[in-house]
């Protein structure tokens, strides 16, 4: 068993400010997996501060009232993101508490959530013709199972990953079965990767996930936000060669790519 105080990163359900108008904020861990083995995953969510105090926010974590507060000292969420098909849950509380705010969410994600997403909601499903494309690039990366949405902000040269890396330190966990499986999977601080089981479902549009793999790389990131486990934050570039080396070493013949 996961003690849900190791496995996070406190404070939780504050924002912690790691450039210039980029926070995150570490919420509480949830359950995710099959219904015969449910493993707790430590969330994360990310905000980025546009023009005007126009707030970008990835995959939101619990509204709670004193982030609330802290939220609206900061700016005004415009834009809310789900930006893979398990990155939902919260989407509709902070989707009430800011009705003008919009929701964007990435392809397969309403199908998965049900009625828990009965609002209206936009799809991620292109690179740009976004309200934030002048301080954010939009990739989405399109897999047998889910697409993910990548996000890099330009001026603090910060990319965002949801579950194509996941970062677990062993410290945190408990557990000696669950120490093995984030080794087995690819997943263990400071070696994560895309999780194995994840990457099948990527294996079918390998040549176009490599080509959007280099996109990541050409931007040049500092810092890698990850919504699971530890977060890197310096040599973003370096970390995403490491990473992808499952697909960067394999030749494929390589589709055009938009670069945003």
């Amino acid at each position: 068993m996961l003690h849900e105080d190791h496995l996070t990163y406190p404070p939780l359900n504050t924002l912690k400010q790691v450039a210039g108008d980029v926070w995150i904020i570490d919420g509480p861990a949830i359950q995710f997996g099959p219904f015969w083995f449910k493993a707790p995953f430590p969330t994360r969510a990310t905000i980025f501060r546009l023009a005007g105090g126009n707030l970008f926010v990835h995959s939101p974590t619990p509204l709670v009232p004193e982030l609330k507060a802290e939220i609206d000292r900061t700016g005004v969420p415009r834009w809310i993101i789900g930006p893979n098909r398990l990155h939902y849950w919260w989407i509709p509380d902070w989707r009430a508490a800011y009705p003008d705010a919009r929701v964007f969410l990435a392809p397969k994600t309403r199908q998965q959530a049900g009625s828990r997403l009965d609002l209206d909601c936009e799809t991620l499903d292109r690179t740009s013709g976004y309200p934030w494309d002048d301080r954010i690039a939009t990739l989405p990366i399109a897999g047998s199972y889910m697409t993910e949405v990548a996000f890099f902000h330009r001026s603090s040269r910060t990319l965002v990953l949801t579950d194509l890396i996941e970062n677990f330190e062993a410290r945190k966990v408990e557990a000696r079965l669950m120490r093995f499986l984030i080794c087995a999977g690819g997943v263990r601080d400071p070696n994560g990767s895309t999780p194995r089981d994840m990457r099948l479902s990527f294996w079918r549009n390998k040549a176009a996930v490599k080509a959007a793999v280099q996109v990541m790389i050409d931007w040049d990131p500092e810092r890698i936000i990850l919504a699971h486990g530890r977060w890197y934050d310096h040599d973003g570039r370096a970390e995403l060669q490491r990473a992808f080396r499952w697909i960067l070493l394999r030749q494929f013949a390589r589709p055009s790519h938009s670069r945003a």
